[in-house]
């Protein structure tokens, strides 16, 4: 069991996105490990309870909260949440940074102490951010890492004035730090064999720009088992769509509601929308626009407990993302043994195969909404297709369980242990050599 320092600023047992990340691969590398945990303070309440309910399972790992300070960068804050989605956002890479440089002084105290085996840098996920635990001078991890790619170019305009501006200069951005930032250099030549990538397509982008080999264990994870059985289509049953996430110009819902306008009346459906944000007034002239009336069901945002329970009710989920790594939905659904549908970029070509889903080209916008369209009335009309995939969603959704990823993170473990231990053999020997001369 080895003694693991983890920095994870987003560590939450009670949200989503990073938060969500940051704690499943905690579950992951306590299996094997004891760990020690260098996490934002406003999170502490939410770890105190969950721990509290499960004290046996963390018994062998210890919480350190960093001070909050005015400047760091907090949840649930409005003024962050507007950082985040706005120009502003350098203000919340800075003051990132700078809790960054907090923890490291306080991973210094901890190593003095307790002598750490290998140091892992967690959470965020972006490449912008490899904090600075690689510096301690011992083996060293960093992963999954994120945000390499950039959205594609071709498909900005069908995102709107909003949207094609801020993917496009967030594509500029992303170009430039790619090709500047010292600090991920130097992070990647620390960890060596260290490396996670979060998505294959994470994984060439390293090997292309820095040069450097990386393992590839998909950032996010089944958070549950997956269902003994998969929902039939009835004779006569309008098929049921399922989609979920935030309306932003990223998660572009509005080329599924194209697709389905393609549709139309040549097969009998119902779309479930699960999510709000701020173009959900736009998105729902869009439908009204379109003809697509009552067929369209906005729930708006929703208890976890009832995006899955409409996950079950559904017989395909469809994801329209054009900037996410891996969704977590994605895992949800095929763990209820629901096929998806998705574009063949980011993390889905990952996670969806043609055992248990569709893999949409990405070319034009266009292209896109004709193949979507296309394979929903594909599926509309072959119901041993769907059965098939559904029973593949159940046998794949396993893949990405807790079990596999404690198991892949135990590998890339070992591995920077054992390269570890031969290089300082190596330089021992070679010094006791040139001593004897």
């Amino acid at each position: 069991m080895a003694k693991v320092l983890l920095a994870a600023w987003a560590c939450d047992p009670c949200k989503g996105s990073e938060q969500a990340v940051g704690w499943e691969w905690l579950n992951a590398i306590r299996r094997n490990n004891a760990v020690w945990v260098i996490t934002a303070d406003f999170q502490r309440d939410s770890i105190k309870r969950a721990v509290k309910d499960r004290p046996a399972e963390f018994r062998d790992v210890w919480f350190h909260y960093v001070p909050s300070k005015p400047w760091h960068y907090t949840q649930p804050n409005r003024f962050w949440e507007f950082c985040e989605r706005s120009i502003a956002k350098p203000i919340m890479h800075w003051s990132y940074k700078l809790w960054q440089w907090d923890a490291y002084n306080l991973a210094c105290d901890l190593h003095a102490s307790v002598h750490f085996d290998l140091a892992h840098q967690l959470t965020f996920v972006g490449f912008r951010f490899p904090g600075h635990l690689w510096k301690l001078g011992i083996p060293f991890v960093w992963g999954p890492i994120g945000g390499l790619e950039n959205t594609p170019w071709n498909l900005l305009p069908s995102m709107g004035i909003r949207g094609a501006v801020y993917y496009g200069a967030r594509n500029f951005v992303n170009s430039m730090h790619r090709s500047l930032l010292q600090q991920p250099r130097k992070a990647l030549a620390a960890a060596g064999p260290g490396v996670i990538a979060a998505t294959g397509g994470i994984r060439r982008e390293i090997r292309r720009i820095y040069g450097v080999n990386s393992e590839v264990i998909c950032e996010v994870g089944l958070p549950s088992e997956t269902a003994p059985k998969f929902l039939l289509r009835l004779t006569g049953e309008p098929l049921q769509l399922a989609w979920s996430g935030r309306l932003l110009p990223g998660k572009a819902l509005h080329l599924l509601l194209r697709a389905m306008a393609n549709v139309a009346d040549i097969i009998d459906w119902r779309l479930h929308i699960y999510g709000d944000g701020p173009l959900k007034a736009a998105w729902q002239r869009l439908a009204v626009k379109a003809n697509l009336g009552p067929r369209v069901v906005w729930h708006g945002h929703v208890s976890r407990s009832e995006a899955l329970a409409g996950l079950r009710s559904a017989h395909l989920f469809v994801t329209t993302s054009l900037k996410d790594l891996t969704s977590t939905v994605v895992l949800e659904a095929l763990a209820e043994g629901v096929p998806v549908l998705c574009p063949d970029h980011c993390g889905f070509p990952d996670v969806v195969d043609r055992t248990c889903g569709v893999r949409l080209p990405i070319g034009t916008a266009a292209e896109f909404k004709r193949a979507l369209a296309e394979a929903i009335i594909r599926l509309a009309g072959d119901e041993s297709e769907r059965r098939r995939l559904a029973a593949g969603a159940l046998v794949r959704a396993p893949q990405f369980g807790l079990s596999a990823k404690a198991e892949a993170i135990e590998s890339v473990y070992r591995r920077v242990l054992e390269s570890y231990n031969t290089h300082s053999l190596s330089l021992n020997s070679a010094g006791q050599g040139s001593a004897r001369h």
